[in-house]
This record gives structure tokens, C-alpha cells and sequence, in this order.
């Protein structure tokens, strides 16, 4: 077979369960269409359940203990993100390249980096830099991309904020990001946002992935691209008309929407009352930005109706994406990926966003493949990670992988040869999130679930069969020992390869 072009597209903060194919009630026609033409990973995780991690991971095809980048705010080292699953690809003779927010950097730090996704270094990068960054060879990004922070100003930025701000209004499109166009309740971080679509970072995205497959890339080579959409994440801004196109009273609300912390590990209530570590003004961003108090049922409508708008417009430019490819006479001989690098609570147990409660619609993220080989309608229900898709593509690029790998190719999956018993997934928290210090370790079989603290030795336990909402933690319940010994065997199998801790360079 001739070696298969590779595009993977993500979301950023989209549960595994936000599709119209998946139950709900929102509007995903053209994922909906890649899962129907594809397979579909219904049990798939993200290796750390935050940003910075779960790219370096994806990336790289190692747990964050290995690769360092074990919490926000930590720099993948350049020497080892060049040698991920792009540099390998690039080092077997394929093009690669990167659109979107990548992240593998920080982006507000104490100091300058360096790097070119730092906020104070990127005025150093001259408007004619496309790269080489962390192995692929063209990039076009975005910094932060979410509309909490505005867009950098020239020579600031990178290609998205100089496009925005190219022909002078960049200070008008910035108001109209901002200004809410509806009532929206009083919904935290949630507004109709007036700035034209067509300015807009998801759409800003596929235009330059769209413009580069069918006219930059070079057709004598097969390529690999990651296309990176920078939302469904906070605030909740999808700009209008995505913002209305689904209506709130008629959104679904999580079964189980309040916070609970009885019988629960000690950091659920902790992580959410105690004062982040580090400067100050580091500190106030933090809980207001990362932080959502409890909302009415009315106002959680607002959020979620506006996340589904996001996700929306998200589907839309996939659509354009598979438009272009089946133009460019690449459809046939391209595997398509799409997949989330974490997902959101959304409302599930009272809590929204992120963070160290390892609920199912935060860990779970989407995986759809498409393409040569693929079965089209499969499910695999199998545990697996994002993890995987570095050993994955190499697989079926025939690269070598450059550097150890903690995730193992998901072909045979695909092709119904091979079975997974679990997967695994950990974070080293830092107290400058949350002022607690945790060393989390969790690992997903298809039936159960077990978080553990090794600073402290809680942990949570759920029987995912049994209690599908996870209600019950039965971690410390005297029938659930040889359970609870069991599912630490698989954590201990992790490689005995992890580095020290890191110093944070910033906040994320």
C-alpha cells in the first residue's frame, strides 16, 4: 500500500460524548459523517487532562513524567519535541506541518523564553518565520486563542494575530469579540460574541490548512498535518449566528449536576477553595479565569448551548477541510483523525472547565479515524489514549520512532487483530493551579476507573458498569481490595523512566 497522507485535527476541551452521532443534542453533521465512514474509539482517554501535558504527549507518544511537561506552564523541550511523531515522519520523507494553536510552549511567562509561542519572545520571530517548530516543518499558529486574553498586536504575535490585525482594526474586531449580542443569564464566561465568523480563529485555522493542502504542499511527498481548533474552550463564545443555533431551554443537562464531595478524595473540595501558589496577579487570573462558581440550571443551559455552538463551528470547518481534500484528489489515500486533547465536566457533579477530579467527561476524549484500511461504522471499545497516535503514525508512515514509546500502534485495533486491557493517564500538579501539590495517577479498563494520589494515598474507584455517573467511590470499601491491587498493577507497569519535576516558566 502507498504510504497514507496523515491529517489529525483537534478540538481543544471537547468531551467524547458532544456529538450528534453520540446522543447529543447538538449539531455535528460532518463529524457525525467521518464516524459513520470511519471508526469510532468510544473509550478513549487523554494521557493528562490538561493542556500543556496532553499535546506534549500526543506529540511525543510519552507520559508527562517522561516527556517533563507534567503541568501547565512547563516547556517542552525543543530537543524532545523535535524528535515526536513529526520529526520522525519528516526524517521517513513526509512533509509536515502544523495550523492552530499548538501550545507546546507557554504562553504567559515570568520571563522571556525564546520560544516562539511565549508572548514575550514572539516579537522576536520576523512576519516571514513558518517554522521549523518541534518537528514539523511549515507552522502557521495561534497564540492562546481563547478570547479571554485579545489578540497580540504586531510585531507581537504570531500568523493568526498579524492576519487579525493586518488591515488596522484589529482594536474594533477585539470590542466586537467581546461585546455580548443576547442575554445570557448570567452565565460565567458566556456571551454571543458580534465578531464576524470569518475572523475567527476556527475559521482562520482551516483556512490556512485549506490553502496549504491544496496549493503549498508539495504533491511528490506524503504529508502529515495537525490542524488545531482552540476551542470548544472557556470563555463561551461562539460568535453569532453559531452562538444561536442551538437554543438553551432545549440543550441536555447532566443527570447528576451537583457538587458532592462526601466520600470523595480530600482534593475535589481543596483544589477549589485553597489559593493558587506564585505571584499574585498570577493568582487572581487563575481563579478567575480557571474557576467557575456554581451555576443555576438556567445558566448552565447558556454554557452549554454556547459550547454546542462552538463545536458547531468547529463541524463546519471540518466539513470545508474534507471538502478541500476530496478536491485535491487527497480524500482517498488520507487517514483522518480527529480527536480532543482533554474534555470539560460541562455541569457533571456541579463543576465545569478542569482539573484534578478525573470524571469521565473530562478524561474521555473523541478519537474517529477515517481512511485507507479503516472499517467504516466500527466501534472499539477497547481503553486506549491519544497517547497512541505517535506509535500509530509511524506505524503507518513506516518511521521509526525517535524516541521511546509509552503508547502502542492503534492498527491492529483497526483492524480487529488486537485487544487493549487498560489505559493510563497522570499529572503532577503543581499548587500554583490550585494550591495543593498532587501526584495523580489514573488508569481506565473498560469497566473500571481508579485515580490515586501516591503523596497521600486517596484515591477514587468507580465501577463504571454499575455506576455510569460515578456517584459511588468504592476505593476504600474492604470488597474492592483485590480490585484496588489489581488496577495499581497496571499504574506500576508504567516505564521506570520518569525525570525530576520541572520549573514552571509561567502559568500556562
Amino acid at each position: 500500500m502507498t504510504r497514507p497522507n496523515i491529517l489529525l485535527i483537534s478540538a481543544d476541551q471537547q468531551r467524547a460524548d458532544c456529538f450528534g452521532f453520540m446522543g447529543r443534542r447538538v449539531k455535528t453533521p460532518h463529524l457525525d459523517r467521518l464516524a459513520a465512514d470511519g471508526t469510532h474509539f468510544s473509550a478513549c482517554i487523554t494521557p493528562c487532562v490538561v493542556c500543556q501535558p496532553a499535546r506534549a504527549s500526543i506529540l511525543t507518544g510519552q507520559l508527562c513524567r517522561t516527556h517533563g511537561v507534567h503541568d501547565n506552564g512547563i516547556d517542552l523541550n525543543p530537543e524532545i519535541g523535535e524528535k515526536g511523531f513529526a520529526g520522525a515522519l519528516t526524517a521517513a520523507g513526509y512533509e509536515t506541518s502544523y495550523f492552530g494553536k499548538a501550545h507546546f510552549s507557554t504562553y504567559h511567562t515570568f520571563e522571556a523564553t525564546g520560544s516562539p509561542e511565549c508572548l514575550k519572545s514572539s516579537a522576536s520571530y520576523p512576519p516571514d518565520w513558518y517554522g521549523p517548530y518541534m518537528g514539523f516543518g511549515h507552522v502557521e499558529l495561534m497564540l492562546v486563542g481563547h478570547n479571554w486574553f485579545p489578540p497580540e498586536k504586531p510585531p507581537a504575535g504570531q500568523h493568526y494575530e498579524r492576519w487579525y490585525h493586518a488591515d488596522g482594526r484589529g482594536d474594533e474586531k477585539t470590542a466586537l469579540y467581546w461585546e455580548n449580542a443576547g442575554d445570557t443569564r448570567g452565565a460565567a464566561q458566556t456571551w454571543h460574541s458580534k465578531l464576524p465568523s470569518a475572523w475567527h480563529n476556527s475559521t482562520w485555522t482551516a483556512d490556512r490548512a485549506i490553502e496549504w493542502l491544496k496549493h503549498d504542499r508539495n504533491p511528490e511527498q506524503p504529508f502529515c498535518t495537525w490542524v488545531s481548533f482552540p476551542d470548544p474552550h472557556h470563555p463561551f463564545d461562539a460568535p453569532e449566528p453559531w452562538s444561536r443555533l442551538h437554543d438553551p431551554d432545549e440543550v441536555d443537562l447532566p443527570e447528576n449536576r451537583t457538587r458532592d464531595f462526601e466520600n470523595r478524595p480530600w482534593w475535589h473540595e481543596a483544589v477549589l477553595t485553597k489559593e493558587p501558589a506564585g505571584p499574585k496577579k498570577n493568582a487572581e487570573t487563575r481563579k478567575a479565569y480557571s474557576r467557575i462558581p456554581e451555576q443555576t440550571d438556567e445558566q448552565l443551559r447558556e454554557i452549554i448551548a454556547n459550547t454546542y455552538g462552538q463545536i458547531a463551528l468547529i463541524d463546519h470547518n471540518v466539513g470545508r477541510i474534507l471538502i478541500a481534500l476530496e478536491e485535491a484528489g487527497l480524500a482517498e489515500n488520507t487517514l483522518v483523525v480527529y480527536i480532543s486533547d482533554h474534555g470539560d465536566w460541562l455541569g457533571d457533579h456541579g463543576l465545569i472547565l478542569k482539573g484534578p477530579m478525573h470524571y469521565e467527561g473530562l478524561l474521555r476524549v473523541p478519537m474517529i479515524w477515517r481512511g485507507p484500511g479503516v472499517p467504516a461504522g466500527r466501534e472499539v471499545e477497547d481503553p486506549v489514549s491519544t497517547l497512541d497516535l505517535a506509535a500509530s503514525f509511524c506505524d503507518y508512515a513506516s518511521a521509526e520512532p525517535l524516541l521511546p514509546q509509552h503508547g502502542t500502534s492503534l492498527r491492529p485495533l483497526i483492524e480487529a487483530e488486537g485487544a487493549r486491557d487498560y489505559a493510563l493517564n497522570e499529572w503532577e500538579l503543581l499548587p500554583t493551579r490550585a494550591g495543593v501539590a498532587l501526584s495523580l495517577r489514573t488508569v481506565r479498563t473498560k469497566r473500571y476507573k481508579m485515580t490515586v494520589d501516591l503523596r497521600s494515598g486517596a484515591g477514587e474507584l468507580y465501577d463504571l458498569e454499575a455506576d455510569p455517573h460515578e456517584m459511588a467511590n468504592i476505593f476504600d470499601e474492604a470488597d474492592a481490595a483485590e480490585l484496588r491491587d489489581r488496577l495499581m498493577g497496571y499504574i506500576d507497569r508504567r516505564p521506570d523512566d520518569a525525570i525530576g519535576l520541572q520549573e514552571q516558566v509561567g502559568m500556562a
